[in-house]
């Protein structure tokens, strides 16, 4: 049952419709289904894998159903299993949320020919949009501006020959932007500047969108450069009513996955809404859409009066929350209404977008580490007061390799651009995530970059940022490290021992004016230890705890950060493996503490390394599967070469020579790899009488 709209200007009303729907998603998406569909009185349905067993999504459904094992993400792309979920649980309709079965025309009519109804567009819609180069041949005919380029297929429907392509993409003109016709979310994308690149950029794209997406088929566009990417909100019933709900500026992005999005766009002006609002329409009216979609288009940063359409996503956007904020509507409950065949409630006139909203996406990934995909237990979670937060995870949850690395969305509002940039990140201030390396430091960064304060953006400005560096711990956060470790191991540091957190001896009891009295005497009582803390970035922190048992406080001998003492308390936990993870002053630390015997035994480690020559040692930076390897064994190979390329999280990272040397390979395509795992010994000597350097890039070719 539907109960009582919240939507601005409507008349609360009572409408006959779904009594249990099955969410067919998982983490965020599936949590925000949910509670919309709590609070309309309607069951909700929740599947998992084993390897969700225990994920909230689980326990806050009305019912749960297991359907697969811990392998990944296979089982949510379960048809059967799904549809046969949905039977068995009397729902009359399915939430396909985001990704995974979202845009899955064969999902669509299984749920039709079970009788069930599936909460998104049509089959025609679906079989239109969901391949770009037929979506963009069709809205092009209908009027909608698209980006110039071509599809690498004949007109007989077979795949081109890279002899075809590189000549058509002659003919269109560099630079390009390859991509697979199928799919979304950026995977594959390769962006090609020159003919030499273009071998490689085809191979990868084909790939990725192989094992993404089932089918290999690319699309060459012109490259936009310094583009903006702006979407449109739409909302159409059955009735023939289309209309959009403002855009969402979606340009803050990294490997073409979007990181900040926000509503409305600070480049769109009244006249350029309305034009982006009314293609935006046109294209869902072109195949009898049904349901909430997104229109999605580029638009030059120096012409941001011009836009070209990229595709429609014919589901709800993972950035969605940004337009709620501003314009009033649960698109949850429109989607909802809209499939019982409900009529919308509202006309173009009656949208107002209210303020400004800024979403960050939080992703377990280690931007130090060049932004690879982290796991681990979450130790500690706790969202910001004064901000909406829609997350995956709580305090215990796994996050693993299976799945995509986002964790959470903070989303803030204000009554002006500033105001909300301001409260988004304070509200990323004030989450805490334990436990799980996150790349929450780097998005407070990205909003307080020059561009995005002034709302000078293009989608290469993350691109163009230095490296990011963790900032240090400050006193406040080595203060609570320290007394955690030392409240867990019921004393001080010890001074000596193999590492381990330890008591440190205690003299006998002396009277106060004999403590007190300078000098060297016998028997005196020694004084604490300091604690040695070693944070990720190699900084070693040296903390007194002289006044741990007396004061209470202790006196930092060397701090690189001041305290910043009335912001809240700081929040630390301690992982299985013996690391405080400690949140303090906005920030996020993992600090290893170290015996003296420890930290000496660090530094001469360092000096060795320093003194020999390049580790020959090429490991795998975070745990995951061989996709490719690119070159032969026993080749010569320069620096930055690629050695090989693993996936994990849906994402490929390649794992480059770190000097000139001869390559000997440890691995081959198809194994699973631990984080660290040595993959490639990079040896280095005399390249000459090896295979030529040149050969390595032959020898690529066979390898992949």
């Amino acid at each position: 049952m539907l109960r009582q709209a919240q939507q601005p200007g409507e008349q609360p009303r009572t409408t006959e419709g779904f009594g249990t729907v099955l969410v067919a998603n998982r983490g965020e998406i599936a949590r925000r289904v949910i509670r919309t569909l709590r609070r309309l009185g309607i069951r909700s349905i929740a599947v998992y894998s084993d390897a969700d067993a225990a994920a909230p999504h689980v326990r806050e459904a009305d019912e749960a159903v297991r359907i697969g094992p811990a392998a990944a993400a296979q089982s949510y792309l379960d048809i059967d299993a799904v549809v046969a979920a949905a039977v068995r649980t009397g729902a009359q309709a399915v939430h396909p949320g985001y990704g995974f079965l979202s845009e899955n025309v064969a999902f669509a009519r299984a749920c039709a020919e079970a009788g069930i109804v599936f909460i998104g567009p049509g089959e025609r819609a679906l079989e239109v949009m969901g391949d770009k180069i037929r979506a963009k041949d069709h809205v092009g005919a209908h009027g909608v501006p698209t980006v110039p380029g071509f599809s690498a297929v004949r007109e007989d429907g077979t795949a081109m020959t890279d002899a075809e392509i590189t000549a058509s993409a002659e003919r269109t003109g560099y630079p390009l932007l390859v991509k697979p016709s199928a799919g979304g979310g950026g995977k594959g994308m390769q962006v090609v500047r020159t003919a030499e690149e273009l071998p490689e950029a085809l191979a990868t794209a084909r790939r990725v969108a192989g094992a993404a997406f089932g089918d290999d088929t690319l699309l060459l566009e012109r490259l936009i450069e310094r583009p903006r990417h702006i979407e449109v909100q739409v909302l159409a019933d059955a009735h023939g009513a289309v209309v959009h709900l403002g855009e969402r500026e979606c340009t803050l992005q990294r490997r073409h996955q979007k990181v900040v999005e926000e509503a409305p766009s600070p480049a769109i002006d009244a006249d350029t809404r309305a034009r982006l609002g009314a293609a935006a329409c046109a294209a869902a009216a072109s195949v009898d859409y049904r349901g909430a979609g997104t229109v999605e288009f580029l638009v030059a940063a120096a012409r941001p009066d011009e836009f070209f359409f990229i595709e429609m996503n014919t589901r709800l956007q993972v950035e969605h929350p940004v337009t709620e904020l501003v314009t009033g509507f649960d698109l949850v409950e429109q989607q909802l209404r809209i499939a019982v065949g409900e009529p919308l409630a509202f006309a173009q006139d009656d949208v107002r977008l209210d303020g400004h909203a800024i979403e960050a996406r939080v992703y377990a990934e280690s931007p130090e580490r060049g932004f690879l995909p982290a796991t681990g237990e979450v130790l500690a979670w706790r969202s910001a007061d004064g901000a909406r937060t829609d997350s995956a995870v709580e305090t215990g949850s796994a996050v693993t390799a299976d799945y995509d690395p986002m964790i959470a969305k903070v989303i803030a509002h204000g009554a002006d651009r500033a105001e909300a940039l301001d409260r988004a990140d304070a509200a990323l201030a004030e989450t805490v995530v334990l436990g799980v390396d996150t790349n929450i430091g780097f998005l407070r960064e990205l909003l307080a970059q020059d561009g995005v304060r002034t709302g000078d953006m293009d989608t290469g400005l993350i691109d163009r940022m230095p490296a990011f560096t963790a900032a240090e711990p400050s006193v406040d956060a080595l203060r609570a490290a320290v007394e955690i470790a030392c409240s867990r191991q019921g004393g001080a540091f010890s001074t000596h021992g193999s590492g381990r957190l330890g008591q440190s001896a205690r003299s006998p009891r002396a009277g106060e004016a004999w403590r007190a009295l300078p000098g060297w005497r016998a028997g005196a009582p020694s004084a604490p230890a300091p604690a040695l803390l070693l944070d990720d970035a190699g900084t070693l922190h040296t903390v007194s705890t002289a006044g741990r048992d007396g004061s209470g406080r202790l006196d930092l001998m060397d701090a690189a950060t001041p305290s910043t003492s009335g912001r809240a308390a700081p929040v630390a936990a301690v992982d299985a493996e013996g690391a405080v993870w400690v949140h303090a002053d906005g920030a996020t630390h993992r600090l290893r503490p170290l015996t003296r015997r420890a930290a000496m035994e660090r530094r001469l480690a360092a000096r060795e390394r320093a003194a020999a020559a390049s580790d020959p040692e090429l490991r795998a930076p975070m745990p995951g599967a061989v996709v490719a390897v690119h070159v032969a064994d026993g080749v010569a190979v320069a620096t930055g070469d690629r050695i090989a390329t693993i996936e994990a999280m849906k994402m490929e990272h390649p794992v480059l020579a770190p000097h000139d040397g001869v390559v000997r390979l440890d691995v081959a395509v198809g194994d699973q790899v631990r984080r660290d795992q040595v993959l490639a010994h990079v040896d280095v000597a005399d390249t000459t009488e090896s295979t030529p350097h040149a050969s390595a890039h032959e020898a690529a070719a066979s390898a992949s």
